[in-house]
């Protein structure tokens, strides 16, 4: 018997037709904004309401799983949660415990802000934010009351205030402590500052103002551009894994305050609040640089940062792996400025660059003679790291030659100069990265096994960009941030299209990329003007990631765009030939045909007839064409009546 899948959005239309409240909410009319905006405001009829995104929640009781689009939820009880924060801040500490549920609650916001600009990608900037406070609200967390809110694109600027009822996180950090002095709601403030920071593509900081937890009526929270607000350290504090991990504020202008920008540069270095900056170790520049700042909040990146934190005290080999431009060499770094040998030397070196009779000596030094053009002597690397790093990037490009000897010098802790008759002891902490599988190069015979062993003790994987997407607009802040000093620009941020594009653009060259672009625009756009999609693009890149939209006409109408000339839209209205060569990763696709103009319901069944015959009846590969999961798939195939 087929498992069936029910959504909100069914039994809130059965509710309404049997004229009864369900799941403890009121039938009612068309949703209304909450509050009012300083802006030009919002209708309360504007997308997505409350309605459109129940559509996105679905209940499948037969395989045990709650949806709410793509992403897998699950019912918790509030207590469950409650225990689990107690638990929390009684066995490693207040501080630590809020700065834990705070990335927690940003990565959720993150998540529900790439929901809302994938299913509504031109949702008016006002829409999409209060879409922020609806989805809060049907998660069961929060109801938000709208005080305020206004953004400036051009300045870049967020300015809001919320007023926040029934808080599930007061109701438990009551229960379990009582009244206190200091505000409670931390996945909250996460959360809001992740949502509104992803969907703007800049660095938004909220703080709550006024608690229950500590003897308010209610909870009220405001939300401010980063270097807007005098003292962001806190705030900012609480969003890093890791002391050294620095989580950036928007650019810092030229008009921002002495005092407001050395505080946002200490909390840009990772600096906990309250501590001074300790001096830089030799060889680092003490002003912060793209280079010299790991960023981030997302899981992925917060989970290698706790393996980075566990291996830094230790002298135990370490091995990066992970794509090109992820950031080996930073995370590299890192681990030695935490390490007891952060006052040594740091030696790096890139194995691919080192032409293979010349291996040797650039490893291990080279003694006057030993060759022609050696008029002097000279150490090694390993020598030059005495008692403190040695960094080998992409080592899996060594020669076998060239593998053997490097194996020698890790066994025996002694190096010998090229033409010399003496061994020299070495004392260095040895660091490797890749780009490849050293595993599969192994098997093929590229890689001594022996050598792997010797490296493979302390692995850590570093993710690609995509998997980290929560963490674009903390990059993005951070990089313009950095270019505008570097390049004396005065840009303001970015425009939507551009936050858009960027959230849609594969990084197939992962960070090292997205710095790029950025710097790139950062150059391209004129002072005072926000970046535009053709100033990060204007390499030929293809931005976007083929997203459909449909633009609303009147109360039954709408046009079908597509975003891209190749992707989903193409695949959509290319015909099925085309459309199945690329499902099976076929080339040659031509760009998309003119928009096609049908009323909104008509042409959402065109879309899905379409794909399913693209796709041969397979919903699974359907879903994909049109950028949606299986489970929505499936709804809006039985929504329409497709396929009986």
């Amino acid at each position: 018997m087929p498992k069936r899948r029910v959504s909100l959005a069914d039994l809130h239309r059965t509710a309404v037709g049997q004229g009864q409240a369900v799941l403890g909410t009121v039938s009612a009319p068309a949703p209304r904004a909450l509050g009012g905006f300083d802006t030009h405001g919002i209708s309360q009829h504007a997308h997505p309401t409350v309605a459109d995104i129940s559509e996105c929640l679905f209940f499948s009781p037969g395989d045990g799983r709650i949806w709410l689009q793509d992403q897998r939820m699950i019912l918790l009880h509030s207590e469950a949660l409650g225990s689990l924060r107690r638990e929390l801040i009684d066995s490693i500490g207040l501080d630590k415990a809020r700065g834990l549920l705070t990335r927690a609650g940003y990565v959720s916001g993150a998540r529900d802000a790439r929901l809302v600009r994938q299913q509504w990608p031109d949702a008016e900037p006002t829409a999409a934010a209060m879409a922020g406070t609806r989805l809060h609200a049907l998660e069961g967390v929060v109801q938000v009351e709208v005080v305020h809110a206004r953004y400036n694109a051009e300045l870049g600027d967020y300015d809001g205030e919320f007023i926040w009822h029934n808080s599930s996180e007061d109701d438990e950090h009551i229960a379990a402590y009582g009244v206190g002095g200091s505000p409670a709601c931390w996945m909250q403030v996460g959360y809001a500052t992740g949502y509104v920071s992803t969907l703007f593509g800049r660095m938004i900081v909220f703080r709550e103002e006024d608690c229950r937890s500590s003897g308010a009526a209610h909870c009220r929270v405001v939300g401010k551009s980063a270097h807007l607000w005098d003292d962001p350290e806190q705030d900012l504090f609480y969003l890093n894994a890791q002391d050294f991990v620095g989580t950036p504020p928007a650019s810092l202008p030229t008009s921002m305050p002495a005092g407001a920008q050395g505080k946002a540069r200490t909390t840009y270095l990772g600096v906990p609040p309250g501590k001074a900056a300790a001096s830089s170790p030799a060889g680092t520049a003490a002003e912060p640089t793209a280079h010299a700042t790991m960023v981030g909040a997302s899981s992925a990146f917060n989970a290698a940062c706790h393996m980075l934190q566990r291996v830094a005290p230790t002298a135990a080999t370490v091995l990066f792996t992970g794509e090109s431009g992820v950031g080996k060499e930073m995370f590299a770094s890192m681990l030695h400025r935490i390490s007891p040998r952060s006052s040594q030397p740091f030696v790096a070196i890139n194995c691919a660059a080192i032409p293979e009779t010349l291996v040797e000596s650039e490893l291990f030094g080279v003694e006057r003679g030993a060759y022609t053009g050696a008029g002097t002597s000279r150490p090694g690397r390993f020598e030059r790291a005495h008692g403190g790093t040695l960094f080998l990037d992409e080592i899996g490009t060594l020669s076998l030659v060239a593998q053997g000897k490097l194996l020698r010098a890790l066994q025996e802790g002694e190096v010998e100069r090229v033409g010399g008759t003496r061994t020299v002891r070495v004392d260095v902490r040895l660091v490797a990265a890749t780009n490849v599988d050293l595993r599969q190069a192994v098997r093929e015979g590229t890689f001594r096994e022996d050598l792997f062993y010797r490296l493979n003790v302390f692995p850590i994987h570093l993710p690609p960009l995509r998997d980290r997407r929560d963490d674009i607009p903390l990059l993005m802040s951070h990089f313009l941030a950095h270019y505008q000093r570097k390049h004396q620009r005065q840009v303001p941020g970015f425009s939507q299209a551009a936050v858009k594009a960027m959230f849609h653009y594969p990084f197939a060259g992962n960070i090292r990329e997205l710095q790029n672009l950025i710097e790139r625009a950062v150059i391209l756009a004129t002072d005072g003007e926000p970046i535009e999609p053709h100033h990060l693009f204007a390499g030929g890149e293809q931005s976007g990631g083929g997203v459909m939209s449909l633009h609303l006409q009147g109360n039954s109408g709408g046009t079908l765009h597509a975003q891209a000339a190749a992707g989903v839209g193409a695949a959509v209205k290319a015909p099925p030939a085309a459309a199945a060569a690329s499902a099976r990763g076929g080339a040659g696709l031509t760009p998309a045909a003119a928009p096609v103009v049908a009323p909104l319901h008509q042409a959402e069944e065109q879309m899905l007839r379409q794909a399913l015959q693209s796709a041969g009846g397979n919903v699974a590969l359907a879903g994909r064409l049109l950028g949606i999961s299986r489970a929505t798939m499936a709804y809006r195939v039985r929504k329409f009546g497709i396929g009986g």
